[in-house]
């Protein structure tokens, strides 16, 4: 073959085909693909290493036009064309001959607005951009990919579809925002990759996942896929619409926390976990029977280590693979809607792990993180901490939100860990943290980011649900930005968990002492609107399970938690469980184990599930149970201040009042007979929940209605005789209008 280099490489700059070589080059698109030449033809040079000879075939017709000359021994080829036409590649490979077409043939695809976006931090359709992109350019199918790395001297996509060599496809920057993209076709949907980085010191970097991938390998292995951009197939217009028209607050909200891979093992395989399509037929079901109006599931974005139950995630826009596609992640929410349930995802944009092959360091410098470790790295979890000054930064982390709720309708977002977000000094002591620029321990580039994110997703999706799991007293987070607020729909109550599982975890005899820790969650119960959790964290780690919180024999443990359930239920405030919880199980939370179905073989264990069934069911059915969540005039206590026989009860109103519920609750093993309670209304009280019922497991004590006698207690002038049954929670309804 000969060698015709001063034609070939007219107009190339002295050294910059070595830098190519090298994978040096920032600028490949200035050499390669076709360029006019020095006597009105055209040069066309494509670098592939490892190939034995090329030719330039028209587009169309397959027809030669040029066989390439080898211009460097390394694998750079390049040939003359008479005039300018569509052309493919045709690579003589050692054990192939391939047919395709030029990536450097093909111009910048990301416009200027969607690059100004980038830079400015509102594209929302992130995804859509940036990551790959299968499309079709100049009648040519393939994928555009596109990545943030505005520090690299080079970046180059690799895959299988190159051998993993990333001097084939080094990528072309758009200075503006900082983006790097390449066209590369016939690329196709599934196809692995990852990009290959070159500092600005001319270091190799390990080869980094996609940040904005939609798929990805299942661990431990880590590289992105192509994913499809077709829509999904949704069936659930239906269910959308309901939610658009409800008053979020007014309606119950009664959720079951799910960690994907250990609600059910499949024994009989191994002990695997199911995946999404199985989850459909498995989990939608039991969910819809138990009457939970959502399912929350643990963080389901790909991450590398499933001991971290998810959140520590690196694929803020992928499924995790573990379970399946993402089109099998989308039927999964399809028949959650079908079945009249809302799907809650955890999400967290607090920290993300220092995987060599993830964000650390993206481009060789804190891109997505912060410099400085007193701002950037989390020492409790060994993670780090998103620098949320940047504009890229931001965009990226609401983009990824928006993603969830639009690519997958997703019906809301749990944030983890806000409060590690909110402060400065989180976990950290003195001399650790910088203060903000007016010296004081807020992170105010946080603050602005919450509302920011809440103000976009609920201008765009004004009936998600934003929930923010914020342990401190932090003021206003579901109040709205315009009012100081961060803007969240609801908040974890963790003060009433904590208070209410230290109360039950106490001796009977001693709980008198601690009545407050009953009553105290109330003083702030609508300073924001709660939800009342008894979450994943409760149970794990040495903290035993629900049941194993409470004192007494195996009988006496459940009637405990089955009146806690009762008084959680009755209380203000939505209602959040884990799974396993209400079937009782007595060991710690294993998420490489199953929930302990094997359980419902016996009595005990099948009557607390009926019980949290009905509850859920008449939390559903009867208003009066559901306007007191957020709303101060739908709650009264009946008896409040009865520390000696540690009883506790609640009047929950109607918006109109002319209904109310009694809740009263009995946190001793004393049975208390003709135990007195003021009521608003005269006339029959119906009860309509008794947890000491043989259905459930209970005695069978206290059971049947109450009329409502003209004798005056708690402030109202007709009252109540009621049997306390011992570790019991009664309901009782009246409605005037049937009365």
């Amino acid at each position: 073959m000969t060698i015709n280099v001063p034609d070939i490489l007219y107009g190339v700059e002295s050294g910059a085909v070595q830098d190519l070589i090298e994978g040096r080059n920032g600028d490949p698109f200035s050499i390669l693909g076709v360029h006019p030449g020095g006597d009105g033809r055209y040069s066309v040079k494509a670098y592939l290493p490892g190939a034995l000879g090329l030719d330039i075939i028209d587009r169309e017709s397959g027809v030669l036009l040029s066989e390439a000359d080898l211009v460097h021994a390394a694998g750079l080829f390049g040939a003359v064309l008479a005039g300018r036409r569509p052309y493919s590649l045709r690579i003589r490979w050692p054990d192939a001959v391939q047919v395709t077409d030029d990536p450097y043939s093909f111009g910048p695809l990301l416009g200027d607005l969607d690059l100004h976006l980038i830079s400015e931090g509102t594209h929302y359709n992130l995804a859509s951009t940036l990551g790959a992109n299968p499309m079709t350019v100049e009648d040519v199918a393939g994928v555009r990919f596109a990545v943030w790395a505005p520090n690299a001297q080079r970046v180059s996509v690799v895959g299988d579809f190159n051998a993993w060599d990333g001097r084939r496809h080094p990528m072309r920057l758009r200075p503006q925002a900082g983006v790097w993209e390449i066209f590369v076709p016939q690329v196709t949907v599934g196809e692995r990759y990852k990009f290959e980085i070159v500092d600005r010191q001319g270091n190799l970097l390990p080869q980094k996942a996609d940040p904005v991938a939609r798929a990805a390998e299942a661990a431990p292995s880590t590289a992105s896929l192509v994913a499809s951009s077709d829509p999904f197939r949704w069936n659930d217009s239906a269910f959308l619409y309901s939610q658009r028209t409800a008053n979020r607050f007014e309606k119950a909200i009664s959720i079951y926390e799910v960690h994907a891979g250990s609600w059910l093992r499949d024994m009989e395989d191994g002990g695997r976990a199911l995946d999404w399509v199985e989850l459909s037929q498995r989990l939608v079901p039991y969910v819809s029977d138990m009457g939970f109006t959502h399912i929350e599931l643990l963080p389901i974005m790909e991450h590398p280590f499933g001991g971290s139950w998810g959140y520590q995630p690196l694929g803020l826009f992928a499924p995790t693979g573990r379970y399946g596609t993402p089109e099998d992640f989308a039927y999964f929410i399809d028949r959650c809607h079908g079945a009249d349930i809302g799907v809650i995802l955890d999400w967290v944009p607090a920290h993300f792990p220092t995987d060599i092959w993830g964000l650390a360091c993206f481009d060789g410098t804190p891109l997505y993180e912060h410099e400085d470790p007193r701002e950037g790295f989390h020492r409790d979890w060994n993670t780090l901490i998103y620098n949320l000054g940047r504009n890229e930064v931001k965009g990226f982390l609401i983009a990824s939100a928006l993603e969830w709720l639009e690519r997958f309708h997703i019906d809301g977002l749990r944030v983890d860990a806000v409060a590690s977000m909110l402060y400065r000094d989180y976990s950290r002591a003195e001399g650790e943290w910088i203060p903000n620029r007016y010296g004081g321990r807020e992170n105010l580039e946080a603050i602005e980011f919450f509302k920011h994110l809440n103000s976009i997703v609920h201008e765009r999706h004004p009936q998600v649900l934003m929930i923010a799991e914020e342990s401190t007293a932090f003021p206003g987070v579901t109040k709205a930005p315009a009012e100081n607020g961060l803007g969240f729909d609801l908040k974890w109550n963790m003060g009433w968990m904590h208070d209410v599982l230290h109360y039950m975890s106490d001796d009977p005899v001693f709980r008198k002492y601690h009545h407050g820790s009953l009553t105290f969650g109330m003083i702030y119960a609508y300073s924001e609107r709660f939800i009342l959790p008894f979450s994943h964290d409760e149970v794990v780690h040495g903290k035993g399970s629900l049941l194993c919180k409470m004192p007494g024999n195996e009988g006496q443990k459940m009637a405990n938690l089955r009146a806690l359930f009762g008084f959680m239920w009755g209380h203000p405030g939505k209602k959040l469980l884990f799974m396993g919880c209400e079937i009782g199980q007595p060991s710690e939370w294993c998420h490489d184990a199953s929930v302990e179905w094997d359980l419902l073989d016996y009595p005990l264990h099948v009557g607390l599930q009926r019980l949290v069934r009905d509850l859920n069911r008449i939390y559903r059915h009867f208003p009066s149970l559901q306007h007191g969540d957020t709303e101060p005039n739908g709650f009264q206590w009946a008896v409040a201040d009865d520390a000696e026989n540690s009883v506790l009860g609640m009047l929950r109103y109607n918006a109109g009042r002319r209904a109310a519920m009694l809740i009263v609750s009995n946190f001793t093993p004393v049975h208390r007979s003709g135990y007195r309670i003021g009521v608003p209304f005269s006339g029959l009280w119906h009860q309509i929940m008794n947890t000491d019922a043989f259905v459930y497991g209970g005695g069978g004590q206290g059971l049947g209605d109450r009329d409502a006698a003209y004798v005056h207690s708690h402030g109202h002038q007709q009252s109540l005789a009621v049997e306390l049954p011992p570790l019991t929670t009664l309901m009782f309804f009246h409605d005037t209008q049937s009365n």
